[in-house]
């Protein structure tokens, strides 16, 4: 067998669930800190139901920054906590806690490596109540930062 390999594309792909929309559960928090210096919890999703369950959808994170608290909020409120007024709150809180999460294809490309790599994110108004109806035009999902574009 004769190949040429120099025309074959190196691909990571980190993929192991299809984009779209998912009910997902927080089966893992991690905590670290954002390039400023923000606390930041990284949260690992599975997706719970259809052909999928049991596998890993997506990380996903959170940060306490003066820029990122609307999103923590949002998130926070999804998943069932009273985001009204003060709340105190610990990673190992959100372990458990469900919500139907929109899940996006991302892909990077290493000019210098050449290399491409895939993987599922969601965006920042990916997270919507579980009950949520997906099908309807007021889908649940959190609205954009003011002044961030809807990314759909």
């Amino acid at each position: 067998m004769k190949y040429d390999f120099d025309e074959v594309q190196d691909t990571i792909s980190l993929r192991s669930v299809p984009a779209g929309v998912h009910i997902c559960a927080i089966r893992e928090v991690r905590e670290g800190l954002s390039r400023d210096g923000s606390s930041r919890w990284s949260m690992k999703l599975e997706v719970l139901d259809g052909e999928h369950a049991g596998h890993h959808a997506a990380w996903d994170s959170i940060t306490w920054s003066e820029r990122g608290v609307h999103r923590v909020r949002s998130v926070l409120g999804v998943l069932g906590f009273n985001v009204q007024g003060e709340l105190e709150v610990n990673p190992t809180d959100l372990v458990g806690k469900e919500a139907r999460v929109r899940l996006v294809e991302e892909v990077y490309e290493d000019p210098l490596l050449g290399s491409r790599r895939e993987q599922l994110v969601v965006p920042y108004n990916g997270w919507a109540k579980v009950e949520a109806d997906p099908d309807s035009e007021s889908t649940g999902f959190n609205q954009s930062a003011p002044g961030e574009p809807d990314p759909f």
